[in-house]
């Protein structure tokens, strides 16, 4: 694909492709990405199990009907298959690491960061799916410090998004966007609450950005399928780089 400057990205916790009728039908989500027309998706609640049919191998499904490349990090199993996040690029990744951010007592947790050249730049991307309790995304905030921030090995442009179950705006939220001054989404979006799907009332699903990425647009992509695919809407931004090379 050429390189135009511009790019989408979005994050969509799937469900395990679980829609609202409680079916499990992985297709679904393909037919919202297909409508997202995303360069580079974050998924969360994603399942692999290679010794059943390709629908249940979920990374590897989407990314052939996509025609994309995927990596997909393993927080633990569900049902005998692989269960975690799994990225969808339309550029090769040139390097691919889980980050386990458990807490102990917690139901594993984790972020996959992925490095993807687009045009001339490298982006860091970490997809992360943390807990449901206040305490334990106060010890994965610091995590986060630690393993995604303040890495030496992120020379590149950052982007942290996934779904962060930080409905309180607490410490995950202020270690992002005040500590290492990261762009939130919010301010670009019309409406921030975007759980439940069908009667929307917490914001649970967050993209931060470097300053040198621009936002162009950002929206839920909400419409009949969405709303029955998940019971997220895929959060989805355009973006371009301030300073191009």
């Amino acid at each position: 694909m050429i390189f135009t400057g511009n790019f989408r990205i979005a994050t969509y916790n799937i469900h395990k492709g679980r829609g609202l009728d409680g079916r499990m039908r992985i297709e679904r989500i393909l037919r919202v990405l297909r409508e997202v027309d995303a360069d580079i998706i974050a998924l969360q609640e994603v399942t692999n199990d290679p010794q059943c049919s390709a629908e249940k191998h979920q990374a590897r499904y989407l990314a052939e009907q996509l025609g994309f490349f995927y990596s997909f990090g393993e927080t633990r199993k569900h049902c005998d298959a692989a269960y975690g996040n799994a990225t969808l690029s339309r550029w090769k990744f040139e390097m691919s690491r889980h980050i386990d951010l458990s807490v102990s007592g917690r139901e594993p947790r984790g972020a996959l960061r992925t490095d993807i050249r687009v045009g001339q730049q490298i982006l860091h991307l970490f997809n992360v799916h943390l807990g449901t309790a206040i305490g334990e995304r106060r010890m994965q905030a610091r995590l986060i410090d630690e393993h995604l921030l303040q890495a030496l090995d992120v020379p590149g442009h950052r982007i942290v998004m996934g779904d962060f179950n930080d409905w309180n705006h607490g410490l995950v939220t202020q270690t992002l966007s005040t500590e290492f001054h990261l762009t939130d989404l919010a301010a670009h979006l019309p409406r921030t609450r975007g759980y439940p799907a069908l009667l929307p009332l917490v914001h649970l699903d967050h993209i931060y950005l470097d300053h040198g990425l621009r936002i162009e647009h950002a929206r839920y992509h909400r419409n009949r399928l969405s709303l029955m695919a998940s019971d997220h809407l895929p959060l989805v931004a355009d973006v371009a780089f301030r300073n191009r090379r």
